[in-house]
């Protein structure tokens, strides 16, 4: 959905422009395509195009803001030079989005996806899923590798100025999982098994993620849902 909306704002940002260049041609109006901070345009469409296909993600919303106040510079005598505002625009942004990234996450109903998943032979009914198998994993100023070969729930991750490698390869994954994982200063790697499909919601900060897992193109696979924040360092997903 997000895509065909995102194409359509791409397609009437053209359309738009071809027209408004028309009516120069046939003397209709006096378009201008060319005004005070056109070039601002090349940053404000983008991150805004960006927002509705992927949604708000910190980059995108930066973007956006740093390419409005300059448009608006054009416009507005500040009593203060705009520049001064992008990085207290960018810290309090970073923040907010830090504080609600939880809103914006995944809610997995793990009865329902176990459920669904037809195996018969997982834990009973009415028990916790979600405290199944959800050890915390961490690495200050060292290394730590975790290889899981029973079936898996989720896990948390912590990497501060060292590195993590967690193994997924010969877990059992049935259902949809949820890994929350901090990279400071430090590295994360993930292995994950053929079959499971990967959605990442992650704060980048000096940071990002990479993912180089093929996803599978069943509808009915399970999905690993990746929630991370990456400060000053990265996470792969291999």
């Amino acid at each position: 959905m997000r895509n065909k909306l995102s194409n359509v704002l791409w397609g009437l940002f053209f359309i738009i422009i071809g027209i408004g260049v028309a009516g120069n041609v046939m003397n209709i109006w006096d378009f201008h395509l060319f005004f005070d901070g056109w070039w601002t345009l090349f940053i404000i469409v983008p991150c805004f195009i960006s927002m509705v296909q992927t949604g708000f993600s910190t980059g995108s919303c930066v973007g956006f803001i740093i390419g409005v106040l300059l448009l608006i510079n054009y416009y507005v005598d500040f009593d203060f030079d705009i520049w001064r505002l992008i990085i207290p625009v960018i810290l309090v942004l970073i923040g907010v989005r830090i504080m609600f990234q939880g809103a914006f996450r995944k809610k997995i109903n793990y009865d329902q996806s176990f459920n669904a998943s037809g195996d018969d032979k997982g834990p009973a009914n009415g028990t916790d899923y979600s405290s199944i198998n959800k050890g915390e994993y961490s690495a200050v100023f060292s290394s730590n590798r975790i290889h899981i070969t029973e079936q898996f729930f989720g896990t948390s991750l912590s990497a501060a100025f060292g590195a993590i490698v967690l193994d997924l390869r010969d877990a059992k994954i049935n259902t949809d999982v949820e890994i929350n994982a901090s990279a400071i200063f430090g590295g994360i790697d993930l292995y994950l098994p053929n079959g499971v499909k990967v959605k990442t919601n992650n704060v980048p900060i000096f940071g990002g993620v990479s993912n180089k897992h093929s996803q599978t193109t069943d509808p009915n696979a399970p999905t690993i849902y990746l929630n991370s924040t990456c400060m000053f360092g990265g996470i792969d997903i291999k």
